[in-house]
Order: structure tokens, then sequence, then C-alpha cells
């Protein structure tokens, strides 16, 4: 995915605003259970019928094979469809064509790496799972995750905190990005390739879509420039393998936590959220900033 991408050149940013800190996730918290804890497949309760969807998103499959596959997650282990894997991919690729070229014919003064960035917030993980979860699709998902109610019930209370994206201070289910990314895909195929169509639904639902006037930059970006413009020098202690913890010290003081202990870069984000926060305070407002 091209958010990969995107993620990988954040995690550069972060290497050299915070020189000290290893991102790579080589070192998971661990995660002990016992073996009576182990999960255990139990029936899948009976989902809503599939025609909900129809309804909500606007559109009526004339394959209604593609509409299931859309909605079956390879843990599920259908035997009536295949999962949603290749559609989700197809998707994928269909939605960063149709962003591309709505900002391309939005923007026509904008450089490539801004339309890059604008495109990457309007199709991140975290921008198509608040979609998904705003048209309650993922009530629609066939699956065999035990785990997964309890990720979408903290992505729902972290979305509770960041009305608007967060940009990469809440981490949300990735099947709730791609079983979206999935339907349109199915979409797509339903209507023999046809972009204007498939369009015409994606569009109703992304709404509203992150502008330039609304775009809000990375924490550590953010943090980054401050820094820069301060000529101060930060360095980060690492504590993730063990704690979840992520500090970040200028001059040996303690100007920033954050914890996440899923996922490494989350808690380097709110690390330097919240060393941005204290940054002027500490240090001196120097470029007018407030900190929020």
């Amino acid at each position: 995915m091209e958010e990969q991408q995107e993620e990988d050149q954040t995690i550069a940013s972060l290497i050299l605003a915070i020189r000290n800190l290893d991102l790579s996730d080589h070192e998971p918290v661990t995660v002990t259970s016992s073996p009576q804890s182990a999960p255990v497949l139990t029936p899948v309760p009976e989902l809503p019928s599939l025609a909900e969807v129809e309804e909500i998103i606007g559109y009526t499959f004339r394959n209604k094979d593609l509409l299931k596959n859309a909605f079956t997650d390879a843990s599920y282990k259908a035997t009536d469809c295949a999962s949603f894997e290749r559609l989700e991919y197809l998707g994928d690729s269909v939605l960063n064509h149709l962003i591309a070229k709505l900002h391309y014919l939005l923007y026509p003064e904008m450089a490539p790496g801004e339309l890059t960035r604008l495109r990457a917030a309007n199709v991140d993980t975290e921008a198509l799972a608040r979609v998904a979860l705003k048209y309650n699709l993922h009530k629609y998902l066939r699956h065999r995750k035990p785990v997964l109610d309890g990720q979408i019930q903290e992505f729902m209370e972290g979305i509770v905190e960041y009305p608007s994206h967060s940009s990469g201070m809440i981490d949300p289910p990735k099947v709730l990005a791609d079983i979206l990314e999935s339907l349109i895909g199915a979409i797509f195929i339903d209507t023999n390739s046809s972009m204007d169509v498939t369009w015409e639904v994606v569009e109703r639902l992304l709404q509203p879509l992150i502008t330039p006037e609304n775009l809000k930059p990375q924490p550590v970006a953010k943090f980054n420039e401050a820094c820069q413009k301060m000529k101060l020098k930060p360095k980060a202690k690492d504590m993730w393998s063990k704690t979840g913890e992520i500090e970040i010290y200028i001059d040996n003081e303690l100007i920033g936590t954050g914890m996440y202990k899923w996922k490494k870069a989350i808690a380097v984000n709110r690390a330097a959220d919240d060393a941005y926060k204290h940054l002027f305070d500490k240090f001196g407002n120097k470029d007018g900033g407030n900190g929020g």
C-alpha cells in the first residue's frame, strides 16, 4: 500500500528528529497467556443482511457474491466464497487513483509532494477505518477474530477524543479499512470497471474529505519543525520494548512522554505531541506558537 511508503517516510523523519531512537518493532511487548486462555473458535452469530449494506451505500449489486466476498475475512474460512483480500488489493488501487485524479483537478498549483501528503491523509488506515465505522460496516463482517471487537471499541473511544483525524495518535483496526477498500473493489468489478460509477458511490462515503485547509501535520513533523526553529536538539529514551513508553528529552530535561505498547510509531507520535505541548513553556515561545 502507498500508506506504507508514507509511514516509511514518517519513520525516516523520526530518526532525524530524535536521533538516538530505534523505531523498528523488533521487540514487541510480550503478552503472556496460559494454555487455558487460548482462543477457541466459537459459532459466529447471525449477521445482518448484506442487503442493508446496499441501502447504506446507495448501490445495488448485480453480482451478490462480490458483496459477500467483500465482507468475508480470511479468518472465517468460508466455503461459499473467497475472502476479501483480492478485492481489498484492487480497491486500494482504485481508491488511490480516484483521489489522485480529484486532487489533480482541484488543486492545479499544488506540487506533487503536497498532493501525495493530501492523498495519503484521505486514504490512510485511520481515515478509511473512520468511514467504515461511521456507516457501521463492521457489523456485516464475517470473521473469527476474538480480539477484533475489543480493538474496534478502543478505536471508537479514540474517536471521541479525536473527532477528526488524529494524525497517528490512535490505532485503527486495519480490517476496518480493508473492508471499505474491498467494498470499493467489489463495486468497481460489478460496474464493469467503471471509474465514474464507482466514484459516485465512494465520494458520498468519504465525505467530508480532508482538504489542504484542515490537513494536520504529523506530531513528529510538527515537533521537529519547532525544534529546528528554536535550535534545539531533542533526544529520546526508548523503553518501548519493556513498558511501551517513549520519553523525549531536551538538554537532559524530560519534555514529553508517550505510551502505546502495541505499536511503537504511535507511542512516538504521542511522545512528540506531548513534548510539543510543553516545548514553548519550557524553552520560550519563539515562533508564536502556544503548543496547541
